[in-house]
């Protein structure tokens, strides 16, 4: 399950994908200690930000021995400064530099960058030419499928990033119109695969199972596969997908236990990383996802959205546990009716409007919500 980008070879096909403000380096490290994924993408930063070193810009492409190799993922339009970010990044260490083409937010788009790029092909390709001469380590882009249905640029946009230079494509498989409502296109993701001719085309989008890791990679031909909110549900979801993958065989969901062993890792790990006071903080918008596969989960949320110290979250957990006792069967896990319910796929397997079918505009909204993210980095 190697998978090669460029000079890079990476243990495994499975990738964290960039998810503004949870990507962080606590978070990378959760995921690489729990295996299987190859790669973890930083958040998207901005190219003048790190150029400027602003603080939290050299925050957001902080990193350790563990989360090696490392990718950052570097948004906006001013060619000469994506070009001397990507230098700044590579004098640093980094093995690869990702180009943000995807992301829908107005305040990316509104300056060039994000879905922007997909409208203007050409000058796309010329920003990332020179990026790609500007350093020798390899350059990738993230893209969605184009900037709404009547504009599908994602598979000639992905062809012309080849010819610039482009180590690999990843692509969501949504346009910047849907934003994360509708359905991921696999018709629009193997139009992708089958534009380029040799560099890998990775998955991206609503991957929240192994079964929807292997379906994305069946139907569609891709290299591999990329999950953000998918591993926020489930930080498991690399570890299984690879076993599955390998075996055939779906590992059972972690236990109650070894959930709240890896939540209280990710604390101590923001409490590492950020200090006591603003890790607690922000680990207020992370506990609360890790409660939505716990069950019956209110008291604790309540509770942790006003965290402010490593004591009060031990205290929040006893509380919780105690409360939580109610719910559980004799083998002391939730009761089937309280149990979250299972994950499933998400997945327009119709072809989309410019291809000759059905466009992702028709399709159901998606398995999963947003999370909210800190908008002023975005």
């Amino acid at each position: 399950m190697e998978l090669r980008i460029g000079s890079v070879r990476l243990a495994s096909n499975l990738i964290l994908a960039p998810l503004a403000g949870y990507t962080n380096l606590p978070f990378r490290l959760v995921i690489r200690e729990l295996g299987g994924v190859g790669l973890c993408v930083t958040d998207l930063v901005n190219a003048r930000s790190l150029l400027e070193k602003n603080p939290k810009a050299l925050q957001l492409i902080a990193t350790r021995p563990e989360d090696q190799p490392q990718s950052v993922q570097l948004f906006g339009s001013v060619p000469e400064e994506m070009a001397a970010a990507a230098q700044f990044l590579e004098a640093r260490g980094v093995a690869l530099i990702d180009i943000n083409m995807g992301c829908p937010v107005r305040k990316v788009c509104k300056v060039g960058g994000g879905s922007a790029m997909m409208a203007e092909v050409e000058k796309t390709a010329a920003l990332v030419a020179k990026m790609v001469a500007a350093v020798k380590v390899p350059v990738t882009c993230k893209m969605r499928l184009g900037w709404d249905d009547a504009n599908l640029t994602a598979p000639d946009l992905a062809r012309a990033l080849e010819d610039a230079g482009a180590a690999a494509i990843m692509v969501h498989g949504r346009t910047r119109a849907q934003g994360f409502e509708g359905a991921v296109s696999l018709p629009g993701i193997r139009a992708v695969v089958e534009a380029v001719r040799h560099i890998p085309v990775i998955g991206n989008g609503d991957i929240t199972t192994p079964q929807a890791a292997k379906t994305m990679l069946d139907e569609t031909g891709c290299a591999g596969i990329s999950a953000g909110r998918g591993a926020f549900y489930n930080p498991w979801l690399f570890s299984h997908t690879l076993h599955y993958l390998e075996t055939g065989e779906l590992l059972p969901e972690p236990r109650f236990a070894q959930r709240l062993r890896v939540m209280t890792r990710h604390l101590d790990l923001m409490v590492e990383v950020f200090g006591e006071e603003h890790g607690c903080r922000l680990f207020r918008k992370v506990a609360p996802w890790y409660a939505k596969r716990f069950g019956p989960a209110a008291p604790f949320n309540r509770q942790v959205v006003r965290l402010s110290s490593r004591a009060e979250y031990d205290r929040i957990v006893a509380d919780y546990v105690a409360w939580r006792v109610q719910f559980l069967g004799d083998d002391g896990e939730v009761l089937p009716r309280f149990a979250p319910a299972a994950m499933a796929e998400n997945f327009s397997r119709e072809p989309l409007d410019a291809l000759g079918g059905k466009g992702p505009a028709a399709t159901e909204r998606t398995a999963l919500p947003v999370p909210a993210g800190p908008q002023e980095w975005w």
